[in-house]
């Protein structure tokens, strides 16, 4: 299965509440931080909806 890395490029301060939960379901708590994930459905549905907060980059 594909690997996705993504990375918080955008701080979580004046967001709303759910796109908090959002970066912290990832496990994402700090700037620049980066996480590798496996790219299931669920994952790439949860960093489309912060993308204006990380950058991610498909692993092979």
């Amino acid at each position: 299965m594909a690997k996705i890395k993504v990375t918080q490029v955008r701080s979580k301060i004046r967001r709303p509440q759910r796109q908090k939960r959002t970066l912290e379901a990832l496990g994402l708590k700090k700037m620049n931080q980066v996480v590798v994930h496996d790219a299931t459905p669920a994952i790439l549905g949860m960093v489309h909806k912060i993308k204006h907060l990380v950058s991610f980059e498909e692993i092979k």
